[in-house]
């Protein structure tokens, strides 16, 4: 598996790692042997990056990575986030106040059962504290040994700046994909300029972009991308035949969908690592082979041509969720 250096650290982690969020449920029905095989096949395949939060599941996510990791812990880099709750009605709450980051920490690594955390993130700022208030809280756990780097997550490029002026940031995750480019842009150049690694999440547009759904109907009415203004009756079409433009470049380049979007994120700098999600063995599988597949800049120059960002229907999130982003 190709690696990647994290920020400015001498740590090294792959360029495709495992978002973990759908294992226990968000997307689709849950199948706990399924997933384990994936995790086990994941590390198998040197995707050893594996990403979690406290808000997954309220705490059920990391629960299930936790009773994974008993044997394992040594050949995982794991990552968690604090700071972000859900509601009943589905929207969410951002909390980053020091003492709540640190509570969160500590719960998380007990839920974990682990000592330490790899990469600890905001999961999404607060703007009613200060993020000098909330890096301080995270830069202390560091001391500690709790955390052994930090992270943000959709945070703003002056929101970032600022972070990084209190304490090393090593990981910035924002969503970037084919179809979700021009909101991306200034903090993928801002991590470049600042030396910190840009983890990019969705990469796949929530399993759209690989072609496997076809229809609205191929999406179980518990899965939470019933939810997102793209996978909607409205929009729906539009996105398909982006899915289906992609999936004709992909046949002429003898790759899978899948592999041509995860190259054309990793293609976007050397410090842009991604975190497709699965909790299924093939796609793992799939999307591993991702780290191997070169894009010249005339590949690039033609997936610009025939992928245009302004071809996609729909913003990237629901109105409900778009409060919690920073920006």
């Amino acid at each position: 598996m190709l690696t990647r250096v994290l920020g400015q650290t001498a740590t090294r982690i792959p360029a495709i790692g495992l978002g973990c969020m759908g294992m226990v449920g968000w997307y689709g029905t849950r199948d706990d042997r399924e997933s384990v095989a994936t995790l086990e096949r994941a590390l198998e395949l040197g995707v050893s990056h594996f990403d979690t939060a406290a808000v997954y599941q309220n705490g059920e996510n990391e629960r299930f990575l936790g009773r994974f990791l008993r044997g394992r812990r040594d050949r995982v880099f794991l990552a968690t986030k604090c700071g972000m709750s859900r509601g009943l009605d589905g929207r969410p709450g951002v909390d980053g106040r020091p003492e709540t980051i640190r509570r969160s920490c500590d719960e998380s690594l007990e839920r974990l059962g682990i000592d330490c955390i790899d990469l600890f993130y905001l999961h999404r700022v607060d703007r009613s504290v200060p993020i000098e208030e909330s890096m301080q809280a995270l830069a202390g756990l560091a001391a500690a040994g709790k955390v052994r780097y930090i992270g943000l997550s959709e945070a703003s490029v002056p929101t970032l700046k600022r972070a990084h002026s209190v304490h090393p940031v090593a990981a910035l995750q924002s969503e970037l994909s084919l179809w979700t480019q021009s909101v991306a842009r200034p903090a993928v150049e801002a991590c470049r300029e600042l030396g910190i690694t840009f983890v990019a999440y969705s990469p796949l547009g929530r399993g759209f972009l690989p072609g496997a759904i076809n229809s609205p109907a191929d999406i179980p009415d518990s899965d939470t991308r019933r939810l997102f203004p793209r996978f909607s009756d409205e929009h729906f079409a539009g996105n398909l035949a982006f899915a289906e433009r992609l999936g004709s470049f992909a046949t002429r380049l003898d790759c899978s969908p899948a592999q041509l979007a995860l190259a054309w994120v990793l293609a976007q700098g050397e410090h842009v690592v991604a975190i497709p999600g699965t909790k299924k063995r093939r796609y793992i599988e799939d999307n591993a082979g991702a780290a191997g597949l070169p894009l010249t800049p005339a590949h690039l120059a033609e997936i610009a041509s025939l992928l245009p960002e302004s071809a996609v229907a729909g913003p990237r999130y629901p109105a409900s969720m778009l409060g919690a982003l920073d920006g």
